[in-house]
């Protein structure tokens, strides 16, 4: 089949592009042209065509479209960033969503759409029984959770044929830099984690199933990879040299993650196969000669990291005031 990937430079797109290949699909991305998606793009085996665009203006859209079957849509502003500037987040995914699915619709040929949702539209759930289901109530807290569900309504109304996944935790394999969202969710919060490479065999395996269509599907790692926010930061944290942090450098009001409840996906997409525990292997790997680095000035980084929690500060400054 001839697939169209969104955001395909992105942190699942990478191995979507390899997971299609191996499928035996054709394969072209659809990106926007910045240095770091043109770095990545040398990389991509030669068979892959590549077509540079703009989702905010819509530009190229229409021949990226033209003649595919299916459009795995992944492009997608995310946190911090929708947050810092909801607006130019909400032209480019909610406008963007609304341009694929009028081109689609402006084929000749009927096309298939598959849209990337967040487990972030069920908002602050800690205190409901895990796991989340696909007809629990939604109650996105953040421009990101919102604009996903507006979304997934346009595509749902839209008369043609669509899947989506809600796609639980899944955090970039290579650690550039440590985001500051990490300190958000309270280590007393249920999270599920699932491995980027995952979620891309599960969409590489959507053409051959005929059941999907139709359907929203929770997308996680399974039971195996469903912990508490205070393991998954002790275990990535450890990984790097660094060490778990103090308890108050994390925020105590819940954040919207959730275990979830993914035996009709995974019954129909065959996709789990990595643990939390392979996953910091691999991260481990990738770090490489830097974790020599973080050894040496361990203490440092540790300070560095505590100066980007709001919640630290917050704790170091009541408790200088307390003193005096």
């Amino acid at each position: 089949m001839k697939i169209l990937l969104t955001g395909a430079f992105g942190n699942v797109g990478k191995y979507t592009i390899y997971e299609l290949l191996k499928k035996g699909h054709d394969v072209t991305c659809y990106d926007i042209k910045t240095k770091s998606n043109l770095k990545a793009s040398k990389s991509v085996p030669k068979e892959v065509n590549i077509i540079w665009g703009d989702l905010k203006t819509g530009e190229n859209l229409r021949a990226a479209i033209k003649d595919q079957d299916i459009v795995i849509h992944l492009a997608f502003i995310i946190p911090p960033a929708s947050e810092k500037n909801p607006e130019l987040a909400y032209q480019i995914n909610v406008g963007g969503v609304k341009k694929i699915v009028e081109e689609i619709k402006a084929q000749k040929s009927p096309l298939k759409l598959i849209f990337t949702s967040t487990i972030a539209v069920f908002g602050n759930s800690q205190n409901l029984v895990p796991p989340r289901k696909v007809g629990d109530p939604l109650n996105p807290v953040d421009y990101y959770g919102k604009q996903k569900i507006e979304c997934e309504e346009i595509i749902r109304k839209s008369n043609i044929e669509w899947s989506i996944f809600r796609v639980a935790a899944m955090p970039s394999i290579d650690w550039k830099r440590v985001d500051p969202i990490m300190f958000d969710v309270p280590l007393t919060d249920r999270i599920e984690f699932v491995h980027p490479g995952d979620v891309a065999c599960a969409l590489a395996n959507t053409p051959e199933s005929k059941d999907i269509w139709g359907k929203i599907l929770l997308v996680g790692g399974g039971k195996k990879c469903q912990i508490y926010q205070r393991e998954f930061m002790q275990k990535a944290l450890s990984m790097l040299s660094i060490g778990m942090l103090p308890d108050e450098a994390f925020s105590k009001e819940p954040y919207h993650t959730d275990w979830m409840d993914t035996e009709e996906s995974q019954r129909l997409l065959k996709f789990q196969s990595k643990t939390f525990d392979e996953f910091l292997i691999e991260q481990r790997k990738i770090f490489g000669k830097r974790a020599l680095f973080v050894k040496i000035f361990r203490s440092v980084i540790r300070w560095y990291l505590l100066c980007q929690s709001p919640y630290y500060q917050k704790f170091i400054n009541n408790k200088a005031i307390s003193k005096k």
